[in-house]
């Protein structure tokens, strides 16, 4: 009989609910809980594939000192004393925690309380700092707190959606899908997407603005002059509950049409109409996310988003609203208990006397701080700098996400003292610890999260803690007892975390906090262990019911009124000679963050197994790249080499590379090398949508791919990108030089043995090379050399070291590098969820089917997570235009 846990996903802000499976010989299986409000069953690629992502391979599984094996006790006792003694000889501020979104909110509650309560700093940050911080900043100068005012279903129930910022389609998956179902069955809908680049999200838009980088403060303040004029302004509501209109008004007014055009990049027709459809929509959600936030001038377009919807007064009702979407599991619990250096805990701010003394005394603390830290750019120049003398960072990989990461690596490796809290053995950053902690992964760690709308839900452990890793929460409060703050870190278990964080939010409160979950500051562990979704506020005696906030006002501020604020447009500089091309970074649909889960499941990493780069075919001819070579890019600050992808999806003069790849799965493929650590003045959040780059074609003597029944090791070429595949690994490489010996050289990177011999040939005219390596009827390694990239069927390839290959037709088709007569090629996977490749799909077209869904039906692709819909769409629409001509 199989033993099912109801459990949330540990990706994207969604929150989606999990129901996890152990069958009685211990496989496990996921799938999507129907019950949760965030999915309804539904769940996304990555999603689908947890339980491929849950081995040991790579885990670190007992605490190291200096990479030798220690005992808890030898590791905590270290930790303790180099932090104790950097406070007693430098002081408080000489130290500080990175921490993570990735983390579960009682495992922030407890590193917020050391270091804000006990320690005395606030020397505290997050990797969400690097995604939402914006999002935070703008919240409270609106609102006075940071209050995301509405719910998932308004996005449902709204008439026009603004997608601002947000590759929904591909960052969050099932919003996107319960948008699409919606505008499905209310076809008058309207979907508004705006980015520089033509994504997956587009595919369902009414209408497309490719907006210049940093473009979207002009918009907004031409919307909100625009709506000025319109009776769709609520003088009502703004009179009532708020402040600030008039100069806010009095800036947005000063832009005309044609600064607004110059500003954007959009034609004044398209500005018009999009202003008419705002104007004449009463319910209207804008949904906004990295896009918005990872910018120089991100507050500033939250906030001129939030006045045009406070300035007609579509806040806080059903179908309308602001909308952040977080892009971590557990941003919103990070920003519950204080996780970022300027906040408190419990929605309290750092600068408030009384809001410090209240939490010193729930905590009953020595000190605390009573100043913002160090954000997380200005955090690593401190380490640079040498003012950090101790430095703790938690389940991130900073050396790979971080703004100029090159800069960020050298200053961990300098550090005079680094711990690592992690699940992995080998990331780019855990080779600078002095102390490495092995921390409990998804599947074996017991906590809560909160989803982008508010809504805390349960991670239940449904595996065996593996070898000694350990809670992050249970090893900050060991580590605060061996400091000496014995009495306040004395946690029986999780739940007890979570009353005593639960209990804070209400303490003093009576109304004047937004987040209050009182009503579970006595919970039991049974109570605990039983949790449902549900979303705050909650407190104590209330009834349990979803709620959005302030329709009829009630904001934060000591007036209780909303605050308009005034913001400038930022210049549009695009004479950057040295520097022409804008590069933005992001995400890619079935990659997460730095890839050390999602790069487990070779599900995952059949749809796009490389970095690479989205080019437009104008500026490829320019740069003189052709499609599939590899470009490589440049800022004052790094470079990185990836493959280009020469696509009009992409605007002239910009450049789209994701963020996922790292120093384990490609040569130079950090793009965050590439980022400049330029902040937003405000929020500290890094800029990573605009960087001044240029790129060059890397030229190369010779091009590789490779298929491995092992893992690859030692590689040494000047490309190398690594991606698990099924039954073994998948290799692009790039050479420039020539070994003496092909055959030595696979043996020594494919652990191929000595006395097996290949199987191949090499021709010198056109200086292709083949080889294959066979142990009986098993293929060990297939290995593709030729002068231009290697014209391979590498889905087939890679099915080759699943089967058998006893006959020798078999094996000389593996040299061929494609199947023979009668077999197809599947070609590049577009359905990562069922593994259909756009082979299948294009002959399902000439086979009769006209729409995504004949192709669902004929092939499954799209039918589950939907991410691949789009794609399938353009698939169609491709060969149809094709066969019209």
């Amino acid at each position: 009989m199989m033993a099912e846990t109801k459990t949330t996903c540990p990706y994207c802000g969604v929150g989606c609910g999990v129901i996890a499976r152990i069958d009685d010989n211990g496989t496990v299986s996921v799938k999507g809980d129907p019950d949760h409000p965030a999915n309804f069953g539904r769940l996304c690629s990555k999603g689908s594939a947890l339980s491929e992502t849950i081995d040991l391979d790579g885990r670190i599984l007992h605490p190291h000192i200096g990479g030798e094996r220690a005992s808890w006790d030898q590791a905590l006792h270290l930790v303790a004393s180099r932090f104790s003694q950097a406070i007693a000889e430098h002081g408080p501020d000489s130290v500080a925690f990175y921490v993570s979104g990735q983390l579960l909110t009682e495992d922030y509650y407890v590193a917020n309380k050391l270091m804000k309560g006990f320690i005395g700093s606030a020397n505290i940050d997050t990797n969400s700092r690097l995604c939402m911080s914006s999002s935070v900043a703008g919240h409270k100068r609106a609102f006075g707190n940071d209050t995301v005012p509405g719910i998932y279903e308004d996005i449902e129930l709204a008439d026009l959606v603004i997608l601002t910022g947000s590759n929904l389609a591909w960052c969050h998956p099932v919003i996107y899908q319960r948008l699409a179902t919606a505008k499905a069955a209310r076809p008058s809908m309207k979907v508004v997407v705006i980015d520089p680049r033509r994504t997956m999200t587009a595919d369902i838009a009414d209408l497309h603005l490719a907006i210049r980088p940093d473009g979207d403060v002009a918009l907004f303040m031409g919307l909100l002059a625009h709506l000025a004029g319109t009776a769709a302004i609520d003088q009502n509501y703004i009179g009532t509950h708020t402040a600030g209109f008039a100069e806010a008004f009095a800036s947005a007014s000063a832009l005309g049409i044609t600064d607004l055009m110059e500003l954007t990049g959009l034609p004044s027709m398209q500005l018009r109409q999009f202003f008419r459809l705002f104007e004449e929509t009463g319910k209207v959600v804008t949904c906004y996310s990295q896009g918005v936030n990872q910018s120089a001038s991100g507050t500033d377009k939250v906030n001129a988003i939030i006045n045009c919807h406070l300035a007609t007064g579509r806040i806080g009702r059903p179908g309308m609203g602001p909308f952040s979407l977080t892009g971590q599991p557990n941003a919103m619990g990070g920003r519950e208990v204080g996780g970022l250096a300027n906040m408190l805990a419990a929605h309290m701010a750092i600068e408030s006397p009384q809001d410090c003394d209240r939490v010193q005394r729930f905590w009953q603390s020595p000190d605390i701080a009573r100043k913002p830290g160090l954000k997380a750019v200005d955090m690593f120049r401190a380490v640079a700098d040498g003012q950090i003398k101790a430095l703790w960072i938690m389940a991130t990989n900073p050396v790979a996400s971080m703004p100029d990461a090159d800069a960020v690596a050298a200053a961990i490796a300098a550090c005079p003292f680094v711990v690592v809290s992690d699940v992995l053995r080998k990331t780019d950053t855990t080779q600078y610890a002095h102390v490495l902690l092995p921390s409990l992964g998804w599947g074996e760690k017991d906590g809560t999260v909160t989803n982008s709308e508010r809504r805390i839900s349960r991670q239940r452990a449904f595996l065996s803690q593996p070898g000694e890793a350990k809670a992050d929460w249970w090893q900050m409060a060991e580590v605060a007892r061996r400091m000496g703050f014995t009495g306040a870190f004395s946690f029986p278990a999780t739940a007890d975390v979570f009353a005593e964080h639960a209990a804070l939010s209400a303490f003093d409160n009576g109304g004047s906090r937004d987040f209050d979950i009182g009503a579970y500051g006595q919970i039991s562990a049974a109570d605990y262990n039983g949790l449902e979704p549900f979303q705050w506020p909650q407190p104590e005696g209330a009834q349990t019911r979803t709620t959005r906030f302030f329709a009829d006002g009630g904001f934060y501020h000591a007036d209780r009124k909303a605050r308009f604020i005034a913001v400038s447009a930022p210049a549009s500089d695009r004479t950057n000679v040295d520097f022409p091309l804008t590069l933005n970074t992001g995400r890619i649909r079935d990659q997460w963050h730095t890839m050390t889960r999602t790069g487990k499941s070779a599900r995952l990493s059949a749809h796009i197994a490389e970095p690479f780069a989205e080019i437009h075919p104008r500026d490829a001819m320019d740069i003189g790249v052709a499609s599939a070579a590899l470009v490589e890019i440049e800022s004052v600050y790094g470079n990185a080499v990836v493959r280009a992808l020469v696509t009009d999806r992409q605007a002239r003069g910009s450049l789209f590379v994701p963020m996922h790849w790292n120093g384990q799965f490609a040569a130079k493929g950090r793009i965050d090398a590439v980022v400049a650590p330029l902040t937003d003045a405000i929020s500290g959040q890094p800029a990573s949508k605009n960087v001044a780059v240029r790129a060059r074609p890397l030229t190369v003597k010779s091009y590789g791919f490779a298929v491995s029944f092992t893992k690859p090791e030692n590689l040494d070429t000047v490309y190398w990108a690594l991606a698990k595949a099924a039954g073994g690994w998948r290799l692009e490489l790039a050479f420039d030089a020539t070994p003496e010996n092909w055959t030595d050289w696979c043996r020594l990177h494919f652990g191929i043995p000595n006395h097996i011999e290949p199987l191949g040939y090499a021709d010198a005219q056109s200086g292709d090379l083949r080889l294959a390596f066979f142990d009986g009827g098993r293929l060990l390694a297939a290995f593709f050399l030729a002068p231009q990239p290697v014209a391979v069927a590498r889905n087939w390839a890679i099915e080759q070291l699943t089967i058998q290959h006893t006959e020798l037709a078999k094996r000389f088709a593996v040299i061929a590098g494609r199947p023979g007569a009668g077999r197809m090629d599947p070609g590049a996977t577009v359905c990562s969820c069922f593994g259909v490749g756009v082979n299948q799909i294009v002959a399902a077209v000439r086979g009769g089917c006209r729409s995504v869904e004949a192709v669902g039906k004929e092939l499954n692709a799209g039918t589950n997570c939907g991410s691949c819909r789009a794609e399938i769409r353009g698939i169609i629409d491709g060969c149809l235009a094709a066969a019209a001509e």
